[in-house]
């Protein structure tokens, strides 16, 4: 489905991504864990076209996307969900999802996500930036479901946030592996990437140095004791 070969990312003179290759089939769940500045977030920004990568091909089923521009590309079916999240704080709840679903069907194409997240529905009329850091989580995933991705490149979705809501929003990754959505994860918590994954791999300095099954991961006893505090 997403074919990434030889992805190369440049800023200047220092090359953040060095060649990197992989795969996402469709609906599976693939990881890139790795510590800060190992070059996951510029891989991210590179398949969604927010920068333009200095080598290499990105392919949605066989369909070339290096050098298309951002909206081109969440037209071609793959959506990010930030780190951040990059919700529009000034505007209601509903408004932020209506832009995600770019009008289509009105308020009610948003039933889906009131019913996957009620405390949504309930304060639909609420600035987005009044909500908590997990309940704006929820609201940039909502978003990005409305655009009817095909794939979702999910960046840092745990990032600060309390552990309560970091399990309610893997919750709801998972449910949404069971329905076959089809996800590229970004992570700073492993254990719950790993757990979460069918595939991983390990990216440092640019480089995938380690791939596997998230199961085959979480045994790994490198991975273990970079990742998960063994």
């Amino acid at each position: 489905m997403l074919d990434v070969e030889g992805l190369r990312v440049t800023y200047g003179a220092v090359e953040a991504v060095h060649g990197i290759s992989f795969s996402v089939a469709k609906g599976e769940v693939v990881a890139l864990i790795g510590a800060n500045g190992a070059g996951k977030t510029s891989t991210l920004a590179a398949l969604s076209g927010l920068i333009r990568p200095s080598g290499g091909s990105i392919r949605l089923d066989g369909r070339e996307l290096v050098g298309a521009p951002p909206h081109r590309i969440v037209a071609a079916g793959v959506v990010q969900v930030p780190e951040g999240r990059e919700i529009l704080a000034r505007m209601s709840v509903e408004e932020n999802l209506l832009l995600g679903s770019r009008g289509r069907g009105g308020v009610a194409a948003l039933e889906p996500v009131w019913e996957r997240f009620p405390i949504l529905r309930e304060r639909h009329a609420l600035p987005a930036g009044t909500l908590s850091g997990g309940e704006q989580q929820m609201l940039a995933i909502g978003r990005a479901l409305l655009a009817r991705g095909r794939v979702l490149l999910l960046d840092e979705p745990s990032l600060g946030l309390a552990p309560k809501m970091v399990a309610t929003i893997f919750d709801v990754l998972a449910d949404l592996r069971r329905q076959g959505t089809t996800m590229l994860i970004v992570e700073q918590n492993a254990l719950r990437a790993l757990r979460l994954a069918d595939r991983a791999h390990v990216m440092d300095l640019g480089r995938l140095t380690l791939s596997g099954s998230g199961e085959a991961l979480l045994r790994d006893q490198g991975v273990v004791k970079a990742y998960l505090g063994g």
